[in-house]
């Protein structure tokens, strides 16, 4: 699957119909999930009795019947991908909370299927035909939708974002496959003072996006609470505020791209840490400094560019790779605070250089079949889904 997103370019009345498609995709996704807790266990509700329901809230509601049948499908698939998530959650034993499915309040976005929607002839302009009254939109971006059939786009969606919104279509095609420069080998180990350094020695700068435009940021947040509630200006400060938390956000992914692009086009072999941010962003005083790394995204990007370039992409699990030395093996206990490592045998590195060796040791075990390999999996998982919803959420 392909995702191609544009720019919509729309009117106040069009923005105030694509706002009313949004709260009632909302409103169908929540009536699914209350007609789920709400059913008996011999009902077995599942993905079918699901869209059956939807077809009975569009003759309950006219604002529901308003909207395309497709879309009111599309909505109660993201209530059963929220259910299917716990039952699978509950199955492998996850520890802790299994995310039991909840209401949601801040949805922003409406997603059509193959109905409910034309491209005009020159694919610059899109037009909703459903009676919710979109209409026209003008799409503004440079992508080539103009390439593909019609019958391969499988999905549009309407997304709302801070700066206007957005058309994206999801594109049923093979992710096409560019020559790699070189077919390396490479270890990677991420932190806070390096964006990571690699078991070749390179230490990669840590861009820090959200330390550099904190103080702007906390302006614009206070800057809100001097507007009176309710009125134009409020609403315009919080607009700012939310924009400039945006740009933050996409000047991450496209840093992380970038250096994901770059160590799969020259590396046959690359191997990262498979690390639990959720866990590891408990801690209060390094939460910050980890969100505004996006480790992640960077993985989930290797693992992208990894199809493009036909390279592999090995996830291993980080226990010990800082304390056991890339020489002889042996554990060599350090702090935090401690960045360089050295052993007995006379092997002195800087600490992440000596962790990204020790990675990359791993997963070349794993490839061999060693069996006191950590690596916990070789594989693509990113981008590749059903609709576009797997495709944001990953």
């Amino acid at each position: 699957m392909l995702v191609l997103e544009y720019k919509a370019k729309c009117n106040q009345k069009q923005k105030q119909a694509i706002n009313e498609a949004i709260r009632t995709t909302q409103f169908v996704r929540n009536k699914a999930i209350r007609y789920w807790m709400d059913s008996p266990k011999e009902a077995k509700v599942n993905r079918i009795a699901l869209n059956n329901y939807s077809t009975a809230l569009r003759k309950e509601f006219s604002f529901v019947e308003e909207l395309n049948s497709m879309a009111c499908q599309s909505a109660t698939e993201r209530a059963w991908q929220a259910i299917q998530r716990f039952y699978d959650n509950c199955k492998k034993k996850v520890a802790g909370k299994k995310g039991y499915p909840h209401f949601q309040k801040d949805n922003r976005s409406v997603e059509y299927k193959t109905s409910g929607w034309s491209l005009h002839p020159t694919k610059r302009r899109i037009t909703f035909t459903d009676k919710k009254g979109i209409g026209e939109l003008k799409l503004l971006g440079k992508w080539d939708i103009h390439t593909y059939p019609i019958k391969l786009i499988k999905r549009v969606r309407i997304v709302k974002r801070a700066d206007g919104f957005y058309v994206q279509f999801c594109v049923d095609t093979e992710v096409k496959q560019e020559p790699r420069m070189a077919d390396g080998e490479i270890g990677l180990d991420v932190g806070l003072e390096y964006f990571y350094s690699d078991s070749n020695g390179y230490h990669e700068p840590n861009p820090r996006f959200l330390r550099k435009s904190e103080q702007s940021i906390k302006h614009a947040q206070r800057r809100i609470y001097t507007k009176e509630k309710g009125k134009n200006q409020r609403r315009k400060a919080r607009q700012r505020y939310a924009r400039k938390h945006l740009k933050v956000s996409r000047q991450r992914n496209e840093h992380a791209k970038r250096i994901a692009r770059n160590v799969n086009k020259a590396n046959a072999l690359v191997a990262y840490e498979d690390l639990k941010v959720k866990n590891m962003v408990k801690n209060h005083c390094l939460a910050k400094s980890i969100n505004d790394a996006a480790w992640s995204t960077f993985c989930q990007w290797l693992e992208y560019f990894a199809v493009k370039f036909n390279s592999v992409v090995v996830a291993v699990a980080p226990h010990y790779t800082s304390q056991k030395c890339s020489n002889c093996g042996a554990i060599v206990k350090k702090s935090l605070s401690t960045r360089t490592h050295k052993c007995n045998c006379g092997c002195e590195l800087q600490r992440d250089v000596n962790a990204a060796v020790n990675i990359l040791n791993l997963a070349k075990q794993a490839r061999g079949g060693h069996p006191r390999s950590h690596a916990t999996g070789v594989g693509i998982s990113v981008l590749v889904g059903e609709n576009l919803l797997e495709q944001i959420l990953t």
